[in-house]
């Protein structure tokens, strides 16, 4: 073991690690794509001219017209509360089917002698791989990727074409909406033929990562053909969150032909007064691994990011992250990303993880499958938690369809475990969501089986995280003295879907439980926090806190319609309500007027939410119920300036803690304002006040990206919002919005807060909805100005905004 400080730079970036021969190929740009299963589309000579040029990552199901229920899936004249739920009301309304894609290129001359591979990161749902015609791999399962080697199926000095056929599967294939495509990056890796690194070959542990000491433990994994059994000389290197060097050692190790690949320690390192990877520092180390020749010279070179960083669980405490107690607040959703479907664009992850953290999220489950490897990324440089979860439900039908899950478990956790493991902010393995009620899960008892043969595989490829699975609300009804499901009792974290209150007496029961709400309904918010025991459980995720496409309660809805945030972003009141109590040290208050509340059955819950809205444009002669949201201890409402009294927030009820409700409040136009107080200040700790608009006047339009990179990748968000004489936003304007671009950009998502719009979330025109909508512009590889028209169709005034490309 190599004793060295953190706080010693020397050189870095050495030029001879630059030298290694290993390289990486975006292919991402300049694909032909058309929709449908063609025949003949895989051959090498095949006319694509007409189809269209797309860029991934794309999801071609995204541009599929809506598909309305048929007239026998309506709902009954006599049941007019039953809800339209078709066979595609979980997938978005859109049809199912096959798109293909196809890409001609010629490959570099210095390829020659090298292992040329092609690599997915996911096809979604499932998709085959062609190159001169030939079937050279595929994926049943897209949301992990795969790499296949195509070296002897190269043409030199001619044009090759690869060939993607992506299918989405049936309807019942999945219970909410996937898209469809090469929905994630493509790229070539080129490396040496007879002795490299294997796919995700590192793999960085830090068993030791106390304040003053921290040990850096470096796997990795190297193939090598038979018949080279020189010794393997590796080289490997550390930098600090800096970019400073602060390790570099070469050493040697005999080939054993009988284990290969090979994987093996590089080396164990311990570095005194470490940065600490946590939430509110969320830096990152970096690992880079070379094979090295006689010379001295890198010919096969990898790299990885880590966190240094110490996680425990207990029944005790529930979870610690570097010896202090944090309490998980989190999400669970859905990969998709809005107007972009299941496009993973990097730009449009961070704007959601910034968002999260603003209103005081620090964890994200992620529903029901593993997300991008850019989300991962961007996790660990913003610090949020993750659960990573795999599957949703144990059977063939949720796992891609086409080949049986018994048969594919022993593939994906690998590729999984392996892809996944180096992230610091994974903290928790989920094989699993709602699967211990169904007989029909392979060996007929409940999961039991399969999760013991499951966990071994997961514990030998990472030893240091736990491993769970969700368990479905269903079968216990709610007897609070009834047995745990056989299988909550064996996982490492007993997770629950919705039934927090079994908690207590689970534990009392079985004191090694370690306890942690999967998915908590918005229905419930509040009460499933404060009711839980703060102390010793290790939190919970809120169910679909930002809306999203499929899981529709009925046509026209086209999803989920009951987060805190809509699909465009905007919060809704009740995002300030959750604020309240994930960020308890932010004084905060927060006006809501209430509107209709609809049940709904969801798995046996009510996840039914009412309607708030932030509008102060009532009908004069009406009255209304009020909301104060806040974690102050009084609230007084005024309304133009004249006090309705002061009112305490009342702690002890979970069902009133933070949401104070003013009942029969006559309207009067002009302003409503809320202002809170603690007891020891006799000032407002904070305010919050909404008045009456008049008529919208103009257009204005708030870009977020001030680092906007010509990349053909990044993305801009462009808010426009709809403004009287004031410059006050008017929640009643719904005016159809043109949008045009000039310059080195383009238009790829349009998108409002109305999950019932028969509007597409693509093309260049979208109607405002609670007076705003947002258009997304994609960058191409030119940088450059960029003018973005915004042209309303009715008496308000237009606006057009300049932005540019670095």
């Amino acid at each position: 073991m190599r004793f060295i400080s953190a706080a010693i730079a020397t050189l870095v970036f050495a030029s001879a690690s630059m030298q290694a021969q290993r390289t990486i190929v975006p292919i991402n740009r300049n694909w032909k794509f058309t929709y449908g299963d063609i025949e003949n589309a895989e051959k090498k000579v095949f006319d694509d001219s007409q189809w269209q040029t797309i860029h991934v990552p794309h999801d071609f199901q995204i541009h599929q017209p809506w598909v309305a229920p048929a007239p026998d899936e309506m709902p009954d004249s006599d049941n007019p509360v039953a809800n339209v739920r078709s066979r595609l009301s979980s997938r978005g309304f859109k049809e199912m089917g096959t798109g293909w894609y196809r890409k001609t290129f010629t490959p570099e001359p210095q390829w020659k002698g090298k292992r040329v591979l092609l690599d997915f990161e996911g096809i979604m749902l499932v998709g085959d791989v062609y190159v001169n015609g030939e079937r050279v791999g595929g994926t049943d399962y897209g949301y992990l990727g795969f790499e296949t080697d195509i070296t002897d199926k190269l043409k030199y000095g001619q044009s090759n074409t690869i060939a993607v056929k992506a299918d989405t599967g049936k309807p019942e294939n999945s219970r909410w909406y996937t898209g469809g495509g090469l929905f994630r990056d493509v790229k070539f890796v080129i490396t040496p033929a007879d002795r490299y690194f294997t796919r995700h070959p590192l793999f960085v542990t830090t068993p030791v990562a106390e304040a003053d000491s921290a040990t850096i433990v470096v796997e990795a994994g190297v193939f090598s053909t038979p018949a080279n059994t020189t010794p393997i000389a590796t080289r490997l290197t550390i930098y600090n969150p800096q970019g400073e060097q602060i390790f570099t050692n070469t050493s040697k190790r005999n080939f054993n032909k009988r284990q290969n690949p090979w994987e093996y320690i590089l080396d164990s390192i311990k570095v005194k007064q470490p940065q600490r990877w946590s939430c509110e520092t969320p830096v990152l180390y970096k690992a880079v691994a070379e094979l090295i020749d006689s010379t001295g010279k890198a010919f096969d070179k990898v790299e990885t990011n880590f966190g240094i960083r110490k996680i425990e669980f207990s029944p005790e405490y529930g979870f610690k992250l570097n010896g202090k107690k944090l309490l998980l607040k989190g999400i669970a959703n859905h990969h998709t990303l809005g107007a972009l479907g299941a496009a993973a664009y990097p730009a449009a992850i961070e704007k959601r993880i910034k968002l999260l953290k603003e209103y005081g999220f620090n964890h994200i489950r992620t529903s029901h499958n593993p997300y991008s490897e850019s989300f991962l990324d961007l996790c660990d440089r913003h610090g949020i938690l993750v659960l990573d979860e795999l599957y949703d439900k144990w059977l063939t039908q949720y796992a891609g369809g086409r080949t049986s899950w018994e048969d594919q478990w022993q593939y994906t956790i690998p590729e999984w475990i392996k892809r996944d493991r180096n992230h610091p902010s994974i903290i928790i393995w989920s094989l699993g969501n709602e699967l211990q009620i169904q007989p029909e899960i392979p060996y007929g008892d409940y999961g039991v089986t399969p999760y013991m043969m499951q966990k071994p595989l997961v514990k030998r490829l990472d030893p240091t995280r736990p491993v769970t699975v969700a368990m479905h609300p269903h079968g216990r009804g709610m007897d609070l003295d009834s047995e745990p499901w056989p299988l909550a009792k064996l996982t490492d974290i007993t997770s629950y879907n919705y039934r927090y209150m079994f908690f207590s007496n689970d534990g009392k029961r079985y004191p090694h439980m370690n306890f942690y709400q999967s998915e908590a309904s918005a229905s419930a918010m509040g009460p499933n926090f404060f009711e839980m025991d703060l102390d010793k459980n290790i939190g919970l995720a809120y169910w679909g806190m930002i809306d999203y496409l499929g899981e529709s309660n009925g046509w026209p809805e086209k999803g989920w319609t009951h987060g805190v945030f809509d699909i465009s972003l905007e919060p809704k009141p009740t995002a300030y309500f959750l604020r309240s109590f994930y960020k308890p040290d932010e004084p905060i208050v927060h006006i809501a007027i209430k509107g209709k509340r609809k049940s709904i059955d969801w798995n046996g819950i009510d996840v039914g939410t009412a309607t708030m809205s932030d509008s102060w444009n009532l009908i004069n002669g009406t009255t209304a119920d009020i909301y104060t949201y806040t974690n102050a201890d009084e609230v007084e409402l005024l309304i133009n300036g004249k006090s309705l009294g002061r009112v305490k927030n009342n702690t002890t009820d979970s069902k009133q803690r933070n949401r104070i409700l003013w009942k029969n409040v006559k309207y009067e136009p002009g302003k409503i304002e809320a202002r809170a107080y603690n007891a020891s200040s006799a000032k407002p700790v904070a305010t919050h006040k909404i008045e009456t608009t008049g008529k919208a006047k103009k257009l204005i339009a708030t870009a977020d990206n001030p680092n906007w990179k010509a990349d053909g990748t990044d993305l801009q968000h462009i808010r426009v919002a709809a403004v009287d004489n004031a410059g006050r936003q008017n929640m009643e304007e719904n005016s159809l919005l043109e949008f045009s671009v000039e310059g080195p950009a383009e238009i790829i998502g349009v998108i409002n807060g109305d999950m019932k719009s028969p509007e597409m979330t693509v093309g260049t025109s979208r109607s405002l909805y609670n007076g705003t909508a947002t258009v997304i512009l994609r960058s191409t590889p030119e940088a450059g100005n960029v003018t973005l028209k915004v042209t309303p169709k009715g008496n308000i005034k237009g606006t057009t905004i300049k932005l540019n490309t670095l």
